[in-house]
Formats: C-alpha cells, structure tokens, sequence
C-alpha cells in the first residue's frame, strides 16, 4: 500500500498531489494542511509542517509510506534528520535534503561558500554582520549600482533588496542588522549585481545522480512590466524561449554536474529537489540561489509537463536508483497565471467567496490560499491560485488562462495581465 504525506498548504503542494495521483501504484493521498483544492480532491490533516511530533503521528495514524516535504522550512529545521534518528520512523520513504544540506537555501553565505568551493558561476559578493559594518560600507563603495542585499536567513521571499543608490543601500544595510527581517538579517551578504535574464532550472537528485526537469520562467513583481513590490510570484511560463542548446549544456556542465559533485562530496543526505535560480548573462549562466524544494509558481508549470510517473521518480530517488532514468516531457508550452487578493503583497483581506471555478474550461486549477467553510470556497492568503494551461505556444496558452482568470471571481481579485509577454 502507498499511502503519500505532502506537507504543505500552496499551489505547489496541490500541483504535487496533483501529479502524483496519476500513478496507479499510489493509493492515497494526505496533504497537511493543505487548502480547499487538495481538500476536494484528497484528504487534508489539519497539522503544522513544522511540528515534527505531530507530522509523526499522521504517518503513523495513516499508514504512510512516503513523506514528501513541499515548503522549505520544515527542511531548513531538521525533518529529515528526525526521520532518519528514529527507529519507526527511518523507514518512511521522505523527499527532502538532510538539515546540513538544506542550508543551500537556509544560509545565503553557506550556499555562496558551496559554490565558489565547488567552481560554481556565480555574482561576486562578501557577508557581513552588525561587528563588521563598516567594513560593509566599504565594500559598498567599490561596487558599482545597483546593490545587492540579502539577508542570511530565510525570510520568506521578501529577504532580498536591490538599490539604485548607494547611501539608500547603507541605510538599508542598517536596519536589516537592526532587525529588518528579523533573525534572517543578522547576517547580510552584498553582491555584484548581474544584468541579464532570470530563468530557473530544477533537478530530481539521489544525492549521486539526477533527472532534469523542464526549466521556467516566473514573474516576480506585482505590477505589470515587471513593477512594484516582489511577491511570491505571479505567473510562470515552461519551457522558456531563451534556453537553446547551447544554454542549457553550458547549465548542464558548469552548473547542475558540479552541485550534484559537491553534494556528494559534502557527504549530504540529499534526496529531494533542487531548485537552480540562474542569471543568463550574455548566453551564459550565473547561480543566483539555490532553493531546497520546488519554487512555486513554477511547479504549476513544470510538474504538469512531465509525463513520466513521478510516484516512480521519486521512490528511485529515495532508494538511490536514479542512474540513467529518463523523464518523459510534454512539448507543448505551459502557462500559469495567479489570481491574488486586492492589497497584496501588502495588507489584504481574507475570506472572501470564490465563484465560477465549475465554469473553468481548459485550465488545471490549483489552489494556493484558499479554505472552505459552509460548503464555500474562500480566499485565505495574498495568492490565492493558479490557472495553468497548455498551448503550442505562449499566446495559444496565454489565451486559455487570461479566460479562465475572468471566469473565476471573488472581491478585489487581482491578476497581471502580461505573463509571458516578454518570451513571445
């Protein structure tokens, strides 16, 4: 019997499910806590990723033979290493990196260490504390504009600032320090700025070996044309115009083969996901960060294009077995659009009631912040889902998400309305 466990409660973890449930050798899926989307379509436990007493006894409770860890917290704080230092719990099957390799995304310097250790592209950059403040300043002053700031620690997608102005990047420095963005700013790294295209690429990995995924693009800002504040992402596009053969070997070969080497030679616990946030400069790629799990909304677009069991995958990848797995991809362009509530990524109100997804034609809904109460959906988060379409291209796609985007309703509703533009 192969019961599944996702933790987590966005678009991702309904996007998991999703594509894990079309394998005939799952039985079950439990999503915690999951949203009104996993709620419909599988069983939700309402329990917190990060109480690991609590995540123990549902997989206890539910037969679970495998763990699958969507957000990143849940493995920055240690999940797989509780599994692994417990005798029951050892043998559930879990999809994630051990605590010391989820530092890659935990700590910004950690993984800038990992990557000039391991000959790995990336900006320039040096990390500084509160003691060394003024030795920030000066490496300010030797770079050109605009400034880099990342704060240490995870901070939810909100830890990174760039600045046109070199007094508004120290002032900016000094409160981080001050507490900012909370524990995650206590140490900062600055770093050269790179001019160029971002493109995100995703790899599956034992720890020894990897199967690569569709790359994508996703769109950051709230507003159109790329403006205003940084959310959690608006929309997602797979696969991206730019990544022509020659880009993705050089990916390949300068990027992806010598993290999984370093991995290795780290002697890391790895099995799970890795997410390559890259900087294509001039045709070639510059590691931007490394995330530990899927990104979301990019798995709205990825994980709908592989045709391959990704039940099998994963389970290779927890038994070490990836060696010359080949993954089956969709050729056809997948587009996903967000829908968010009015006021995000700032204050905004919740529980608003959500109309016409029984009128959804041609899209996969996937639900992000959303809960159901009295038989209603309602919004219960900034972003509150993804429609993803395909098409033989990004308008043919496009098309499909921007009608489904009108169908769909609920108060102050908001959505950008140029995803993808850019790429066609």
């Amino acid at each position: 019997m192969n019961n599944i466990l996702i933790l987590g409660s966005g678009g991702r973890e309904h996007t998991l499910a999703w594509a894990i449930a079309k394998s005939s050798k799952v039985d079950k899926i439990f999503v915690a806590p999951g949203n009104a989307g996993t709620n419909q379509e599988f069983t939700n436990l309402a329990l917190n990723p990060n109480d690991f007493e609590a995540v123990a006894e549902a997989v206890a409770d539910n037969n679970i033979s495998m763990l699958v860890v969507g957000p990143e917290d849940p493995l920055v704080n240690g999940i797989v290493d509780f599994f692994k230092n417990d005798d029951f719990l050892k043998n559930i099957k879990i999809i994630g990196p051990d605590k010391q390799a989820a530092l890659l995304e935990g700590s910004k310097s950690f993984s800038k260490e990992f990557m000039q250790k391991h000959n790995i592209p990336t900006a320039r950059y040096k990390s500084f504390t509160k003691d060394t403040l003024s030795d920030a300043y000066s490496f300010l002053d030797s770079l050109q504009a605009p400034y880099v700031l990342k704060a240490d620690g995870l901070a939810a997608g909100k830890g990174v600032l760039i600045l046109d102005n070199v007094e508004e990047a120290k002032a900016e420095l000094a409160k981080m320090f001050e507490g900012k963005f909370g524990d995650a700013g206590k140490t900062v790294v600055i770093e050269e700025y790179l001019d160029g295209i971002e493109v995100s690429f995703f790899a599956l990995t034992d720890g020894e070996n990897y199967v690569l995924f569709p790359e994508a693009k996703d769109y950051k800002r709230i507003g159109e044309g790329d403006t205003g504040l940084n959310t959690g992402g608006m929309g997602a596009v797979s696969p991206v115009s730019f990544v022509n053969d020659d880009f993705k070997e050089k990916v390949i070969e300068k990027v992806i083969k010598p993290t999984i080497a370093g991995i290795k030679s780290e002697g890391f616990d790895y099995r799970g996901f890795v997410f390559f946030g890259l900087m294509n400069v001039n045709g070639e790629p510059y590691v931007i960060e490394y995330n530990v799990r899927m990104g979301d909304p990019e798995t709205e677009v990825v994980l709908p294009r592989i045709k391959s069991d990704l039940f099998e995958l994963l389970e290779k990848t927890y038994n070490k077995q990836l060696n010359n797995e080949q993954v089956a991809i969709d050729h056809r362009t997948a587009v996903t659009v967000m829908l968010v509530s009015g006021g995000y990524p700032e204050s905004y109100e919740k529980g608003k009631e959500i109309t016409g997804l029984d009128e959804v034609v041609g899209s996969i809904v996937f639900h992000a912040g959303t809960k159901t109460e009295n038989n209603k959906v309602l919004t219960s988060g900034g972003r509150v889902m993804a429609l993803t379409s395909f098409g033989n291209d990004i308008a043919e796609a496009l098309n499909i998400s921007y009608k489904n985007a009108e169908t769909v309703n609920f108060d102050k509703k908001y959505y950008r309305k140029d995803i993808g533009r850019d790429l066609m």
